[in-house]
């Protein structure tokens, strides 16, 4: 099987995290919960892969780069538009970029898979492969049980007892629709799929493709297979998932770090002295942190590589982005943080710069910019250049 990942949109609901990242570029205990996709595709036999981007693409392929240490093939699709000079808010849809990469190249030459860069899942794909051959049908999309919760931007599905969808409810979301699955956000297509794709036109799978299958009687079946889903769709959903990434949770996560005592792990480099701090399991350190004494460390509880956490402070069910400092005697409850922001669990966000708080939050490796000023460094090249 071939894959493409969509990424696309400037992820507004996990603002302000991703002021700087693109969404499937959040760090889950340090990994982009993109690489954990990309593995999943990969130990299911997918070689070739496109990702879709478009917001802060560059971060992505600056990562990825052709994919080859992550074992498998990695190409990029732009899939958003420009308007007067600037990226506009939003994708072309991924349905329209099916069709754009199958018209440049004819890329999709068998049965592929269509997921999300956001979500994290177990699900069997060679079983889900298998499901959609025999079924016959031209699409088919994996469905869960939402227990009659309101359905999120992936909308939900009616399907008969033979599991031929008979409905599609997409978004914006209307409110639990009686009988009806939660769509999943991942699809298996045939490469014929392209046909039915508009050219030139924004085209979404689920409010536009996906109805005019069904007007047109074309099969599409869906797949309610045993899975996991782990979502950063949300501020709410992110900190979720690193809270069961610290409980090991995730499938292919386990917090880093060796384990020194019970409940606390430690990457290279770290000073803590745990008998001067009070710590609660689970925690884990990144690589090169300070840990000063007095600290507490209420697990689950995540510290990135390169922070300080100043004596006093509190970090309970935190997690603190890699190079930040928290400062003396601050106390982060349910949070997740750096030095340019804070937000909580429920999305409520504070900006460090904003709101003068940087006795609170800063960059732990300000310190370490010895030239910040553009002057300074033209007047430094120069006096090497000058042999002094």
């Amino acid at each position: 099987m071939k894959a493409l990942i969509l990424d696309a949109g400037c992820s507004a609901r996990v603002q302000p995290v991703t002021y700087t990242l693109p969404k499937p570029m959040l760090p889950v205990l340090n990994r982009p919960v993109l690489e954990l996709v990309v593995e999943h595709l990969r130990s299911h036999g997918v070689r070739q892969i496109l990702i879709g981007t478009s917001y802060l693409g560059g971060e992505i392929e600056n990562y990825f780069r052709d994919g080859s240490r992550f074992g498998v093939e990695i190409g990029y699709c732009f899939d958003g538009w420009i308007e007067n000079g600037y990226l506009a808010d939003a994708s072309i849809g991924p349905a329209a970029a099916i069709r754009k990469i199958q018209d440049q190249s004819g890329f999709f030459d068998e049965p592929f898979v269509v997921s999300c860069g956001d979500v994290i899942t177990d699900l069997d794909l060679t079983r889900f492969a298998d499901l959609h051959r025999s079924s016959g049908a031209l699409a088919t999309l994996e469905t869960f049980d939402s227990s009659g919760e309101t359905p999120d931007n992936r909308g939900t599905v009616t399907a008969g007892p033979d599991g031929r969808v008979l409905e599609v409810h997409g978004t914006p979301a209307r409110g639990p629709v009686a009988g009806a699955m939660a769509n999943a956000g991942v699809y298996l297509f045939e490469p014929s799929i392209a046909g039915f794709i508009p050219d030139g036109v924004p085209y979404d799978i689920v409010d536009d493709l996906l109805p005019d299958l069904l007007r047109r009687d074309v099969p599409v079946y869906a797949a309610a297979l045993p899975c996991r889903r782990f979502d950063a769709g949300t501020v709410t959903e992110y900190y979720t998932l690193l809270r069961q990434a610290m409980n090991g949770e995730v499938p292919g996560l386990t917090p880093p770090g060796a384990e020194i005592q019970p409940g606390l792990r430690v990457g290279p480099n770290v000073q803590v002295h745990p008998e001067a701090c009070t710590i609660r399991g689970p925690v884990s350190i990144g690589a090169s942190a300070i840990i000063e004494d007095g600290v507490s460390l209420l697990g689950p509880c995540y510290i990135g590589p390169g922070a300080v956490v100043q004596s006093g402070a509190v970090v309970d069910g935190s997690f603190v982005f890699e190079h930040t400092r928290v400062g003396a005697n601050t106390h982060l409850k349910r949070s997740i943080a750096n030095g340019c922001f804070c937000v909580t669990s429920d999305g409520v966000a504070v900006r460090v710069a904003e709101s003068r708080l940087d006795w609170v939050l800063s960059d732990a490796g300000a310190q370490h910019q010895f030239i910040a000023d553009p002057r300074q460094m033209l007047d430094a090249l120069t006096r090497l250049a000058d042999g002094q």
